[in-house]
């Protein structure tokens, strides 16, 4: 159990860390980077916009803290592009702290990423699968670096993931879609740190959701099915577990975490569900070589 009521004010000093958070222009994402550089971190806010982001930028610099920020262009929906993002971060940095794989889409009108895939599917989860690998030697030189990956309450919706269906080859719907992506993101987390239980790595993987937030991200949904919750938090506390599971010393490997109240709907920082489909070791592997195969990124390699 957490022992407190956890907010941005139980954030630890993070006085030299860099940290990195995709989406940080906006919503819970910026609420995520604008905590750190509070604490103190180097933060990387990415985003697909570059003027978006300096508009997020600005007012982050202006608010009174010790940290810095820096934004760069990134689109989760180009595979190439990951690559070249990540090569260009790994070459002008020398450590990474905090990787949270924030940025979303949720339930868009039919749409594919630039590879091809379903654009919930390939920009939830491949796209971060692929930015985590590129990534993967930085955070491994770094000591008790975390991977902090952002999946939602909508992973139960799902039961497993049809493989012949990720283009949409068969046909779409965009709540079950949205769903598989992220029951992916929990398998991806999972396993992740599964597999770091077999180095000498210190890299913590973990996962959080934020409840129900009123962000950008729902303006596929209409408003009126929002308001039937009695309850919607804010960006800024929606955005807590994932901040927790990216600073607090009481954040577990391998942990999720979410709000604390009724349905992990709203609340503060608290070991969020993890049902038995996710906790699926064989069907984790299956995913992870098949994002090995589909974005030519193989973690032993980086």
């Amino acid at each position: 159990m957490i022992k407190t009521m956890w907010t941005t004010q139980n954030i630890p000093d993070l006085d030299g860390k860099q940290a990195l958070v995709t989406g940080g222009n906006s919503g819970i994402g910026y609420e995520t980077a604008l905590a750190l550089y509070k604490a103190g971190a180097t933060v990387t806010i990415a985003g697909r916009d570059a003027h978006r982001l300096r508009q997020a930028a600005d007012p982050i610099k202006e608010v009174a803290g010790k940290g810095n920020v820096e934004t760069a262009v990134l689109n989760l929906a180009n595979l190439a592009q990951i690559e070249q993002f990540a090569q260009e971060y790994v070459s002008t940095h020398t450590r990474l702290d905090i990787l949270i794989n924030n940025a979303g889409v949720m339930m868009p009108p039919q749409r594919l990423t630039d590879d091809g895939y379903e654009l919930q599917f390939g920009t939830n989860f491949l796209g971060h699968f692929a930015l985590t690998g590129h990534l993967y030697s930085l955070l491994k030189q770094t000591p008790g670096a975390r991977v902090v990956t952002l999946s939602s309450g909508a992973y139960k919706w799902a039961t497993g993931i049809d493989y012949n269906n990720l283009r949409s080859e068969k046909s779409y719907d965009p709540t079950r879609e949205y769903g598989i992506s992220k029951l992916a993101d929990m398998w991806f987390a999972l396993e992740l740190q599964r597999r770091m239980e077999n180095t000498d790595s210190d890299l913590y993987s973990l996962a959080a959701h934020p409840g129900i937030v009123r962000t950008g991200l729902q303006r596929h949904i209409d408003a009126t099915a929002l308001n039937t919750y009695n309850d919607v938090m804010e960006p800024w506390q929606g955005a807590l577990p994932a901040l927790f599971a990216a600073t607090s010393p009481e954040a577990i490997k391998g942990g999720y975490y979410g709000p604390d109240g009724e349905k992990e709907l709203t609340g503060y920082p608290a070991p969020a569900f993890i049902n038995e489909t996710a906790t699926n070791k064989v069907e984790a592997k299956t995913l992870w070589t098949y994002a090995e195969k589909e974005t030519g990124v193989s973690f032993e390699n980086e």
